[in-house]
């Protein structure tokens, strides 16, 4: 999309709709505040939903509170809005961080296929200062976790999430993640860390365009002199070698790739580039709770 294509009225209203404190907590929730749930196990059902949970998670997050913090917070705003709710306490919020909702992609129009970029990025987990790593050097413990997003290419919203250890490779985690996409994929693209057979096997088998630039030292496995059908990565080897790589990243729509770098860039710039959370299950709930809060700022292209 052209930047005179961008209807920057509304964009300007969006960026100041971020601090709006009522665009986190509004009536509506406060409408399913209460859990009607049972748990489905022995001991007293929640006593809140899991939306009021979420919601206290996203201001969480957004302002960077902690979580007695975010409770005195909540409760002021209650008593300003004049809304007659209960306010879960710190411990809660805590406990139930865990049972974070995992949809969250914004609803996507029936039958719509969609081009998705991948990439990755660290998030520190137990900060170093500077001064601790000058005096006595990095520790050996782990010091951060590696988040996978599977980007939407026409409107930067994040399909999908994964978060994992800083041992898994892009490649390993490809298919988990491309799974999780509520929507038709016709093509994935990702940068040269996504061209091994697992990655290359999933777009085969479930049908999809897989743009990912092979290695300079490619060779073409299956010759064009056979009857056997070429796979997609000798037909990209191919393309690159007729039309050189300027323009096949412009034949193959590869240069889209960096919307996915860019929702890396506003993850760290708006969210931070930590992870508050110290036991695993917690910090995935993190990750994913600051991805549903980024798919509700919406991006110059989604205007």
């Amino acid at each position: 999309m052209g930047r005179s294509q961008i209807n920057w009225r509304l964009y300007n209203k969006a960026l100041k709709d971020r601090g709006k404190i009522t665009f986190w907590f509004s009536k509506d929730v406060a409408k399913s505040w209460y859990s009607k749930e049972k748990t489905g196990s022995r001991g007293a059902s929640y006593t809140y939903s899991q939306a009021a949970v979420d919601t206290l998670s996203m201001i969480r997050f957004k302002f960077g509170l902690t979580l007695r913090e975010t409770q005195g917070f909540a409760e002021s705003l209650a008593e300003l809005m004049n809304l007659s709710i209960r306010i879960p306490d710190y411990t809660t919020l805590s406990r139930r961080l865990a049972a974070a909702h995992d949809d969250i992609a914004a609803k996507l129009s029936k039958g719509k296929s969609v081009h998705v970029v991948v990439d990755s990025t660290g998030l520190k987990v137990f900060g170093e200062g500077e001064w601790k790593v000058r005096q006595h050097g990095y520790s050996k413990r782990r010091t951060w976790m590696k988040l996978h997003l599977a980007v939407n290419e026409a409107d930067s919203q994040i399909l999908s999430v994964l978060l994992t250890t800083n041992s898994f490779k892009d490649n390993e985690v490809f298919g988990d993640l491309m799974d999780q996409v509520p929507a038709d994929v016709h093509q994935a693209t990702g940068d040269g860390a996504y061209d091994a057979k697992n990655c290359w096997n999933w777009t085969e088998k479930n049908k999809v365009c897989g743009v990912f630039p092979p290695k300079k030292n490619a060779k073409i496995q299956v010759h064009g002199n056979t009857d056997i059908k070429a796979s997609q990565r000798d037909k990209l080897l191919r393309l690159r070698r007729k039309v050189g790589k300027k323009m096949w990243k412009k034949k193959t729509k590869y240069s889209r790739r960096s919307i996915a770098e860019t929702a890396m860039f506003r993850f760290k710039t708006l969210l931070g580039q930590n992870l508050s959370s110290r036991w695993i299950a917690n910090q995935i709930a993190e990750a994913t709770i600051k991805c549903k809060i980024l798919n509700m700022m919406p991006t110059p292209a989604a205007l």
